[in-house]
């Protein structure tokens, strides 16, 4: 089966979402295919606190649910599944989905997001969600007063250390070799901060933790030596991946993988194709700024569906 739209938006989370909204709306009626997760990232949280327009919280499956309704109200045909193929070489463009549907679109916004690089152990996974985090900035709140691990040394890990040291009682950093890979300046900020300890030379064997979650973690040190410390939470701090692999081989990326998109614009190198949330952003990441830029998108697709003779 074969189909034309005006606009295509694979990725189900706030950007995602939102730019179906803003696209439904303009009455560009786009096609969303949802992915492997839908809702994206963020439904692996649980309660979401510093999302604008809910006082008190809102579940984070809930929100998403809210944001695939309203999307869905304004004309958005979602899709379950994913986009397997894309050939972004010329307008419309070819893409296919895993059933092996083709669909010829005028303009794509890619909005698949990145996912959080894990250490890979089975209890990191059992207790995710119940105290296991990737974002200090999204769940670091549920922690105040309370003792945490990071586990990293690069950039990332002393900016989540710093942020929770704020908010925690104290915070364990757990590197695996004797120096961080961060630079001078977050090492610094690290060394003036007397709440963080840095367990060097250290790997994480083991999340503990019980049925209300976790409790704590057992380190292997490079000297042979196990040892357990008891925390609360436990925060990754070692990257992201940006889910850009299917477009690589026509849009630009940096060396991380992230979309190129053009100044303050959904823009990439390739007319007609635009980005939007954390597959482009390797700063923020946060749903607020991706829902953002989805709102770009849609607005950016627009523009320029107005500005081209549809095909």
């Amino acid at each position: 089966m074969e189909q034309h739209t005006r606009c295509l938006i694979i990725g189900s989370g706030p950007a995602g979402y939102t730019s179906a909204i803003y696209a439904g709306r303009a009455g560009i009626s786009p096609v969303l295919y949802e992915g492997m997760e839908p809702g994206g990232q963020l439904t692996t949280t649980t309660e979401i606190e510093n999302y604008p327009g809910f006082e008190n919280g809102i579940d984070a499956n809930m929100l998403m649910a809210s944001m695939k309704g309203q999307a869905a109200r304004f004309g958005a045909d979602i899709r379950s599944g994913r986009i397997a193929r894309v050939d972004l070489s010329e307008r419309p463009f070819t893409l296919e989905d895993e059933k092996g549907n083709i669909i010829k679109a005028e303009t794509v916004i890619i909005a698949t997001g990145a996912v959080a690089k894990y250490l890979g152990l089975p209890s990191e996974q059992k207790f995710k969600g119940l105290g296991v985090s990737a974002c200090a900035t999204c769940d670091g709140f549920f922690y105040r007063k309370k003792v945490v691990a990071v586990v990293g040394g690069g950039d990332t890990a002393c900016e989540e250390a710093t942020y929770l040291a704020n908010l925690c009682s104290k915070v364990y950093m757990i590197v695996r070799r004797d120096v961080f890979r961060a630079s001078k300046a977050m090492q610094e900020r690290v060394a003036a901060t007397s709440n963080i300890e840095v367990l060097w030379n250290c790997n994480t064997q083991e999340v503990l933790g019980d049925e209300s979650g976790v409790t704590g973690v057992r380190i292997l040190r490079k000297d042979g030596k196990v040892f357990d410390i008891k925390v609360d939470g436990f925060f990754l701090g070692i990257g992201h991946h940006p889910n850009s692999d299917l477009f690589r081989e026509w849009v630009n990326t940096d060396e991380n993988g992230y979309i190129i998109t053009e100044g303050k614009t959904s823009r990439t190198n390739v007319e007609g194709v635009f980005a939007a949330g954390d597959v482009q952003d390797p700063d923020y990441r946060q749903a607020v700024t991706a829902a953002a830029s989805g709102c770009r998108a849609a607005l950016d697709v627009e523009r320029f569906l107005n500005a081209h003779t549809s095909k």
